[in-house]
């Protein structure tokens, strides 16, 4: 299957680029399905392939005996797996996996490497994208050190919110609880009090936002720090090289 010219691909991050640097990348990208629970990149394994997101959504989790905690989530604004190949490592502890089906463009680690090494506005787009990844990972402990469940679950269901097409995410109460690191009943009443207020309403398997603005004032000061990070950084103009 051809790839789509920059104009036509939905990757926020790819669509950034200077037009010469995606159309170094074209011609390395395939594009495939994001199959639901596939696991794109095992914890401790050899990163050989890196993953552009077009429509779904991929978890980025700890997975310890004690249970999984979900600590980043990249949709069709990044690149998943770019820290550890991109900071001269091969390999990451932790898991990343789809946590919503849909679609991405693929590319081998070597060549991604060989071309970043090349285009310097290339590695700086990338490397900033990885700035919003820490941003948003800080974000996460911050919301979980400070926030109750219903304002980390408010914030959770914005980020899925702002990664699809839509107001129905598809995900179950088991999920949400093994993401937020916190126990199913938490979860229920956490999501109950959310569409009390009219924010949600819980289908099954999935939860619909009803109301945006309502889950933004319940999530406070959690949700939005790493969401303009990420649009300086990457939307926002490259100041010219020194």
């Amino acid at each position: 299957m051809s790839i789509l010219p920059q104009s036509g691909v939905r990757n926020r991050l790819l669509r950034a680029l200077p037009p010469e640097d995606f159309a170094a990348l074209q011609p390395a990208l395939r594009s495939q399905d994001m199959a639901l629970r596939h696991v794109l990149i095992p914890s401790h394994t050899t990163i050989e392939t890196v993953f552009f997101p077009e429509a779904g959504f991929v978890s980025i989790t700890n997975d310890e005996p004690s249970g999984r905690v979900e600590i980043g989530l990249i949709g069709r604004e990044g690149l998943v797996g770019a820290a550890p190949i991109l900071l001269d490592d091969d390999r990451s502890p932790h898991t990343h996996f789809v946590q919503m089906a849909g679609h991405m463009l693929s590319i081998d680690v070597a060549v991604l490497r060989s071309e970043v090494e090349r285009r310097p506005t290339l590695r700086r787009v990338l490397h900033r994208f990885i700035q919003a990844q820490f941003v948003q990972t800080a974000q996460t402990a911050f919301a979980n050190a400070r926030g109750n469940t219903a304002t980390r679950l408010a914030r959770w269901l914005l980020m899925c919110h702002d990664r699809i097409d839509g107001n129905q995410i598809t995900v179950t109460q088991d999920f949400m609880s093994f993401m937020l690191g916190v126990e199913r009943p938490g979860v229920t009443a956490a999501l109950r009090t959310l569409e009390t207020d009219g924010f949600v309403r819980k289908r099954r398997g999935s939860v619909e936002v009803l109301d945006r603005e309502g889950l933004l004032d319940c999530a406070g000061d959690g949700y939005g720090v790493a969401e303009a990070e990420y649009v300086r950084l990457i939307e926002g103009r490259l100041e010219p090289q020194a």
